[in-house]
């Protein structure tokens, strides 16, 4: 009887299939993700309803193409977005590090033409404050802590959602909603607004 392949061989093969598998812009994708930002985000996306509609279709889509039957891809969180430009809906999600989504469900999204970008990246969350050590200097605020997670930007062309439900492009198209009410840009992430002087940890 053959034995499976050690983990170490395992996980391998996983990071190769998305070498393979996912399109160049994760080039393009911030490692850093920030708690507070991707709460405003959502928040700013609840109150506007154009917004809110687009993320469902979205999710919708991603349901019709039996996307969450692959390991993890339910368990995703919203990290960014929706970002509607003239042809593409872009969302970004986020997963722990334990908890990679499964790549064969990302290569069955580019079966219908969206592009897919996996990085790893980090999550920066406010530490609880148990002892003087956990306070950052010259505040009463928790030091900010790293935590490791997988990071997945998905564009999705914005045909692919009209001729799945019948809609029209011009249904998709969300004004300056968002970005009137503060929503961070697309790049907002990616800037460390902690001080660098060892107030932020990994773990």
């Amino acid at each position: 009887m053959q034995e499976n392949p050690p983990l170490h061989f395992y996980l391998a093969e996983k990071v190769q299939q998305i070498n393979n598998y996912v399109t160049k812009s994760e080039k393009k994708m911030s490692t850093i993700l920030d708690e507070l930002d991707i709460i405003k985000n959502i928040e700013n996306m609840y109150e506007s309803n154009s917004a809110f509609g687009v993320l469902k279709d979205f999710e919708r889509v991603l349901d019709e193409l039996d996307l969450y039957v692959y390991k993890n891809w339910a368990e995703g969180e919203l990290a960014e977005g929706p970002v509607i430009d003239r042809h593409w809906i872009t969302v970004k999600l986020f997963w722990p590090e334990n908890k990679m989504p499964d790549p064969m469900g990302g290569k069955r999204l580019l079966d219908y033409d969206c592009k897919v970008g996996y990085i790893k990246g980090s999550m920066l969350k406010p530490r609880k404050i148990m002892t003087p050590d956990d306070i950052r200097p010259g505040t009463k605020k928790g030091k900010m802590d790293r935590h490791p997670v997988w990071i997945v930007e998905l564009r999705m062309p914005k045909k692919l959602v009209a001729d799945m439900f019948g809609a029209e492009l011009e249904d998709l198209d969300v004004q300056d909603e968002m970005q009137d009410q503060g929503a961070p840009q697309a790049d907002a992430a990616a800037e460390d607004p902690i001080d660098p002087t060892g107030d932020i940890d990994a773990t």
